[in-house]
């Protein structure tokens, strides 16, 4: 993969194999998706290309971030989701921030993991840094990471 000009990255190895963290990727999203104290609500997640990805985060003191709403635009089974919120459902062109491009591929015996932010241009990308990409998705990643080896642990 290349890294793109206006590209954020988290990465880590996850010590369980390549079917269970999809797994987790794909069903528990709402319990790993945010940092902690912060929670995840997903209303939709269609995992085609052209699917709705609708997320919603609260906050410990009553935040409430609305619907982040976008589209799936590439699948590949236990190796890549990439989605934009460019578009809503039904290809509604919206302001954009970013792509999002979520890798999974075997290391070892465990999976390498890596979440990837592309922004449209170095504004968003510094709006994104100041918002707290690291270490919102640096705690997001080591969350993801725990349930997968507690996943792969009690299999």
């Amino acid at each position: 993969m290349t890294v793109a000009e206006f590209e954020l990255s988290v990465t880590c190895h996850i010590a369980a194999p390549r079917g269970i963290v999809w797994k987790v990727w794909t069903d528990l999203k709402d319990e790993w998706f945010c940092p902690k104290p912060w929670r995840a609500e997903v209303i939709e997640e269609v995992l085609r290309p052209g699917g709705r990805s609708a997320v919603r985060m609260f906050g410990p003191d009553g935040e409430d971030t609305g619907p982040m709403e976008g589209i799936i635009l590439e699948v590949v089974p236990q190796e890549k989701v990439v989605t934009t919120d460019a578009y809503a459902s039904g290809w509604i062109p919206q302001t954009p921030f970013m792509t999002a491009i979520w890798s999974f591929a075997d290391e070892g015996e465990g999976t390498r993991f890596t979440a990837a932010a592309r922004h449209w241009d170095a504004e968003a990308l510094e709006k994104h840094k100041e918002m707290g990409f690291h270490p919102g998705w640096d705690q997001m990643a080591e969350q993801f990471k725990a349930l997968c080896e507690t996943s792969a642990a009690s299999a």
